[in-house]
């Protein structure tokens, strides 16, 4: 021990470390959490011919000061053989994201790296990697001792791996064992005489390694002069072969990794490199031509929430989705989603069954456009694609519409008894019968039941009348400083329901939060639009006080999210509801969403499900939406990689950004895709993606930027819109590489004979 600095001796020597295949056990020792105490290097020590004797050392860091902690990484001795038995895989996992000011931060409490630093005759001198190459091949060497130590160490563990994920499950232990070192010097190093890139290797971490080492081998690099030689070199053995070949060889593992996502989410359409994922739901079934235009357009995975709809409604989207699929010879999946233990808001009552219909108007309030009513029976279905309807009346009245021709005139009198007109425009056949275009010139609030007659002097009128008109969606509005009660009790889900003190009260679907949170502890509803702060609390409500929400107030509906970032709620892992419905999923769906991952024991839970259901071939695609379930990351994979199913990562984005904050979540992107990308478990991206173009039409340079960065992972996933079927056409086009292509040709930039510099300039 120096300077109170746990260090790591390591002592190789070249010819016993070929011929041995890497068997690093008797190489490495020490796994300190005591720096007072000493430790012994085994004997015998080996040297590397040809160059003096190194140590390097391993610094475990805090935010950049030197502190006490565990240092993890070496193969222990005899004396340590009962407490590696008993312990789990021996890894750091190095969190780093931006501190908040209050200390708090999305990371793991202690930050842990370890830097990798030059040393000579055994004590340290410089933190500055030597020039010459033979310091830098001992220290490539002495990160792949270290990354050759971590698959040893956790060898038991690994072999609980499925066969089909045992390399893969080794490749993440060796990726996570480089990220433990602190190696941005020796990576500057390997970059400035053009050698490989470590931060770029984490799919094939060893062979790359390998393949490093074996060219710095043949390397003589003189820095004086930055010229490099070649030379026959030592490491003319098969070891390096091996690794550089072999089931963990470059080609192999990205062969490897195109496979596992081939097995959960199917093969790609041609030009394309990544899936187009879209949520459906149960206007799926109100268009009979939304699930064949979605495919068309570039649809490969359908998913279906759970947590919204019912068996009815799903059986009737899976059996459209496979007609239209088998019909169109266009393959496409199926991803059911599990509701999972998500807090939400309760069911707020139902408002009145009454229609809005209003044409456009000008500043002065004159109409400028009509408003466009699409008329039909109810089993109709809905209007063609390419009509747009301002509102759509379903009437029940067979001779009413029989009778229609275009230019009649319909009249109606609405919810305030005023008598208005609707004007039939076009006709067109639909799936079931005939519908029509009208056009309404003045305010109306139609509602179920408003009787409508033909106004034609030359013939008998005919009646009709208006039924489903869907009931109105309630909400409370909130603005900062409102008060706001969440209650347990089912008979507070009135609309709207404020009290004499002005507090509006709202309820809870799981109970269970009743009993963890604490005063003081922020919450937020509806992914983040609205904040506040838990005031009080009893067994059965929760007083919280808005301090964020729109400059003119929020609204917050039924069944909106939850979420207590601070609050350490004790969640089940799989929900009665879960558990019923993985029954109809694994008899209707090719993968499984398993929502609010939290721990290994959630895995266990998961599998032991699907062992009772005899369904090992269902993809599973854990839903990282929590701070646990990030910082758990690379144990959630490990356990997962014990089952023989697909396996996949979905980028929950809408929780996690309220759980471990906005200002994380480009870090925590890129960090969940390098980790998968070393267990060659593909990832789907999901949550706002081209938000406004499904919504509005038009696509924010933010959201086209956004895509780009989900193009590094294996699927990108739309929600529900106005304009679905038209942001999957375009985003298929990105994603082909059609939309790309720049208007205009670039050529390379030259000098031509006549644009010559005068030399003398």
């Amino acid at each position: 021990m120096l300077g109170g600095v746990a260090s790591v001796a390591i002592f190789a020597n070249q010819t016993a470390l070929l011929n041995n295949g890497f068997q690093v056990a008797s190489f490495l020792v020490v796994r300190s959490s005591n720096l007072s105490k000493k430790y012994s290097i085994p004997q015998p020590f080996f040297k590397i011919p040809g160059f003096r004797e190194h140590v390097f050392q391993f610094v475990d860091s805090n935010n950049g000061s030197l502190a006490r902690k565990n240092i993890v990484f070496a193969i222990p001795n005899k004396r340590d053989d009962a407490e590696k038995e008993g312990s789990e895989y021996y890894f750091r996992y190095p969190l780093v994201v931006d501190q908040k000011e209050d200390g708090s931060s999305c990371a793991p409490e202690i930050e842990t790296t370890f830097s990798l630093l030059s040393c000579g005759e055994g004590i340290p001198r410089s933190n500055e990697i030597n020039g010459k190459e033979d310091g830098l091949l001992a220290k490539l060497m002495a990160v792949h001792l270290h990354v050759l130590a971590m698959e040893q160490w956790n060898a038991s563990k690994l072999k609980k791996s499925h066969k089909n994920y045992l390399v893969s499950a080794t490749n993440l232990i060796h990726y996570l064992a480089l990220k433990s070192l602190d190696i941005e010097q020796l990576n500057q190093e390997l970059s400035s005489i053009g050698f490989l890139d470590l931060d770029t290797i984490n799919q094939h971490v060893l062979a790359s390694l390998s393949a490093g080492i074996r060219l710095l081998d043949n390397v003589k690099y003189d820095s004086s002069s930055h010229t490099i030689s070649y030379s026959e070199g030592i490491s003319s053995t098969k070891s390096l072969d091996k690794q550089m070949k072999g089931e963990f060889s470059i080609n192999t593992l990205r062969k490897r990794a195109s496979h596992t996502a081939d097995l959960l989410l199917g093969r790609l359409p041609e030009k394309r490199n990544t899936h187009i994922m879209v949520t459906v739901g149960e206007e799926a079934i109100e268009s009979e031509t939304l699930v064949k235009d979605l495919l068309n357009a570039g649809t490969t995975i359908v998913r279906i929430n759970c947590a919204h709809g019912s068996p009815e409604i799903w059986s009737e989207i899976i059996r459209r989705l496979k007609r239209s699929s088998q019909i169109l010879e266009k393959p496409c999946r199926i991803l059911m989603d599990l509701a999972g233990p998500k807090l939400r808001t309760g069911k707020l009552q139902a408002g009145p069954c009454v229609l809005k219909i209003s044409p456009k108007r000008n500043a002065y309030g004159q109409v400028i456009y009509p408003a466009l009513v699409w008329l039909s029976n109810p089993g109709a279905g809905s209007p063609p694609v390419h009509v747009s309807p301002d509102a759509v009346l379903h009437i029940d009245g067979e001779e009413l519409l029989s009778k229609l021709e275009v230019n009649d005139v319909v009249t109606l009198f609405d919810a305030r008894g005023k008598q208005r007109t609707l004007k039939i425009l076009s006709r067109y056949p639909v799936f079931s019968g005939v519908g029509f275009m009208a056009e309404c010139s003045k305010t109306a609030y139609v509602k179920s039941g408003a009787k409508l007659f033909i106004k034609d002097k030359r013939r008998k009128l005919s009646a009709g009348h208006v039924v489903n008109i869907p009931p109105l969606k309630q909400f409370i509005k909130l603005r900062v400083g409102d008060l706001l009660t969440i209650s347990r009790d089912s008979q507070n889900e009135v609309n709207n329901l404020t009290s004499s003190t002005g507090t509006h009260r709202i309820t809870c679907s799981s109970e269970y939060v009743f009993d963890s949170v604490k005063p003081g502890e922020p919450i937020a509803f509806d992914d983040g639009k609205i904040w506040g702060i838990i005031k009080a609390t009893t067994t059965s409500e929760i007083v919280v006080s808005i301090t964020h929400a729109g400059p003119r107030g929020s609204k917050l509906g039924s069944e909106k999210s939850i979420n207590i970032p601070q609050s350490n709620i004790r969640y089940e892992g799989l929900t009665l509801k879960d558990l019923i419905d993985l029954d109809f999923v694994a008899n209707h769906a090719d993968m499984v969403g398993v929502s609010f991952v939290r721990d290994v024991r959630d895995i266990l839970l998961v599998r032991q499900e699907l062992e009772k259901r005899k369904r090992g071939d269902l993809g599973v695609a854990l839903k990282i939406e929590t701070k646990e379930g990030f910082e758990k990351l690379p144990l959630l994979l490990l356990e997962a990689m014990k089952m023989p199913n697909p396996l996949g990562i979905m980028i929950a984005r809408g929780d996690l950004a309220v759980e471990c904050g906005w200002e994380n979540m480009a870090y925590i992107q890129k960090e969940i895709i390098s980790v998968c990308t070393a267990a060659h478990v593909p990832v789907i991206w999901a949550t706002q993606v081209l938000e406004s173009l499904v919504k509005y039409g038009v696509p924010t340079r933010a959201e086209l930027t956004d895509v780009a960065e989900g193009m590094r992972t294996s699927c990108i996933m739309l929600n529900k819109g106005k304009c679905i079927v038209e942001a999957v056409s375009f985003l298929h086009g990105i994603l082909s590489n059609q939309s790309m292509k720049p208007n205009v040709e670039f050529k390379p930039l030259a000098l031509s004979s006549h644009d010559s510099v005068d030399s003398t300039l």
